[in-house]
C-alpha cells in the first residue's frame, strides 16, 4: 500500500499529477488546494497518499497535507460522497473550513463545493456532527454562527494558545454534563467570540450553556 510518494512533479492538472518517482510516473488524484500547493515541473514535491483499490482499478489520491487526507478519508465514509464529491469539497474548503461549516451546521458553505446538493450537505451535517472534531481543528477556526467562515477564520496569533486550552476544557465541562461534542464545542465557540481575550472557563461555560438552551 502506498502511504507517501516523493519525486518530481512531471505533469499537472486542475485535479491530478504526475509525479515521477525514479523514473516512474505515478498518476495521482488530488484537490484544487493541492493542485496549487505543488511546486513548478521538474522540481520535487511530496504527496500523502490514499490508495483505493476496486476490482477494476487502483487509484491513488494525493494530498499536500496530512489533515486534507484525513478530512478526505472522512468525508467518504458518508453515504453518497466518492472520491470525486470529497476532493471537490476539499477543494473549495480547507480542513479548517470544513469543520467550521459542520460545526456551525452551515448547509450553503458545503454547496458551494461541485456535485454537493441540498440533500447531500444535509446528509453530511447529520453524519459527521458529532465525528468532525476528530480533525483536530484549531478553536480559533470555529465562527461566531452559520455563515461565518469566509468573514474571519483566524483569531489573534498571541491569543491562540491560550484560548485554546480554556476552550478545550470548557467543551470537556460540557460534555462532562451530557451535551454532545459538536454541540458543545459549537457553543463554547460562539460564547468565545463575544469575550475575546477577557474569556475564562468560569464565563465560558454559563455563556456556552445560554446559547445550547436558545
Amino acid at each position: 500500500m502506498i502511504a507517501r510518494l516523493k519525486g518530481l512533479l512531471d505533469e499537472a492538472g486542475p485535479d491530478w499529477l504526475v509525479l515521477d518517482v525514479g523514473g516512474v510516473g505515478y498518476l495521482v488524484y488530488c484537490s484544487a488546494r493541492t493542485a496549487r500547493a505543488m511546486p513548478g515541473r521538474g522540481e520535487a514535491a511530496v504527496l500523502h497518499i490514499e490508495t483505493h483499490v476496486r476490482e477494476d482499478h487502483i487509484h491513488l489520491y494525493g494530498f499536500a497535507e496530512l489533515r486534507e487526507r484525513d478530512a478526505f478519508r472522512l468525508l467518504t465514509t458518508v453515504q453518497g460522497v466518492g472520491a470525486k464529491v470529497a476532493l471537490a469539497l476539499l477543494g473549495t474548503l480547507s480542513p479548517d473550513e470544513l469543520v467550521s461549516a459542520i460545526v456551525a451546521q452551515d448547509k450553503a458553505l458545503l454547496t458551494r463545493a461541485d456535485g454537493v446538493g441540498p440533500r447531500l450537505a444535509a446528509r453530511l451535517l447529520t453524519e459527521l456532527k458529532d465525528r468532525i472534531v476528530t480533525l483536530g481543528a484549531p478553536f480559533a477556526a470555529i465562527p461566531s454562527a452559520p455563515g461565518a467562515v469566509a468573514g474571519g477564520i483566524a483569531a489573534a496569533a498571541g491569543e491562540h494558545d491560550v484560548m485554546d486550552g480554556v476552550a478545550a476544557d470548557a467543551v470537556s465541562a460540557l460534555v462532562n454534563l451530557g451535551y454532545g461534542r459538536a454541540d458543545a464545542f459549537g457553543a463554547v465557540m460562539r460564547a468565545r467570540s463575544v469575550q475575546a481575550g477577557d474569556a475564562t472557563v468560569e464565563t465560558l461555560i454559563p455563556a456556552a450553556l445560554r446559547e445550547l438552551a436558545g
